[in-house]
């Protein structure tokens, strides 16, 4: 029986692609997407493609996407909690409240809501256990300049990501966190054309093909379940990163 994954923000980006990977390796996979008519195309109606469009803020929404899944394929092994949005490089005395909120509920509430559902299908399902798979970020660790809210959000990831591992210790649920840099996608692919520097320069950054990305997540989660990448860093290799520098 193929193994089963359900992906978050999956309409495009990194999140279709490592969709597209995981189909392409036999697993069985639920698209998951705010916009229903972008889910159901990238899902394309492809063998083992599940459109599971929601809201990845509204728990009810999850709850019933995620048990539309289970009841379909019979467990849920692994899900990558990838959904999330960024927001203009600004200082902090600049942004705007309400953007920061609407930024902290899809990138952090959002992923508790998909990792807390997502946990109590695999502690009750037979056999009980699974993964999850955190989509982090370089600004997990090392900030871009101007990005307070964007920072927050994936620092608070990674604790989420800790926290879980964890948790899901005594339930044979392991968690990890890809932390991801400068994959070109539509979201960054303004790194093309010189975005901010911490020393107030606009420069090109370096980046790499996306599918590097999937694989890497492909990886993770083809582990059995008494291994786990805790966490993985997969970035374009002269990116700014250490130091920023």
């Amino acid at each position: 029986m193929s193994k089963t994954i359900i992906i978050t923000g999956a309409g495009g980006g990194i999140g279709k692609a490592t969709a597209d990977a995981f189909l392409d390796a036999g697993w069985r996979v639920g698209f998951v997407g705010r916009t229903p008519e972008k889910v159901e195309e990238a899902a394309g109606g492809r063998d083992g493609a599940l459109p599971l469009p929601c809201d990845v803020t509204n728990e009810a929404e999850v709850s019933d996407a995620f048990t539309k899944a289970q009841n379909q394929w019979g467990r849920i092994d692994a899900i990558f909690n990838n959904a999330g949005v960024s927001m203009p490089s600004e200082t902090i005395d600049e942004i705007d409240v309400d953007a920061w909120r609407n930024l902290i509920d899809i990138n952090v509430t959002g992923s508790f809501i998909c990792a807390k559902v997502a946990f109590g299908c695999m502690r009750a399902q037979n056999p009980q256990g699974g993964r999850i798979i955190n989509n982090g970020s370089i600004s997990s660790d090392v900030p871009r300049w101007g990005s307070a809210a964007y920072t927050a959000s994936k620092h608070a990831i990674t604790g989420l990501t800790r926290s879980i591992s964890l948790d899901g210790r005594a339930f044979s649920i392991a968690c990890g966190q890809i932390d991801i840099g400068n994959a070109l996608t539509d979201m960054a692919r303004k790194m093309t054309k010189g975005v901010p520097q911490a020393d107030g320069s606009i420069a090109v950054e370096p980046v790499m093909d996306v599918s590097h990305v999937a694989n890497s997540v492909l990886h993770m989660a083809s582990l059995p379940l008494d291994a786990n990448v805790q966490f993985m860093t997969v970035m374009a290799t002269n990116m700014p990163y250490i130091g920023r520098g």
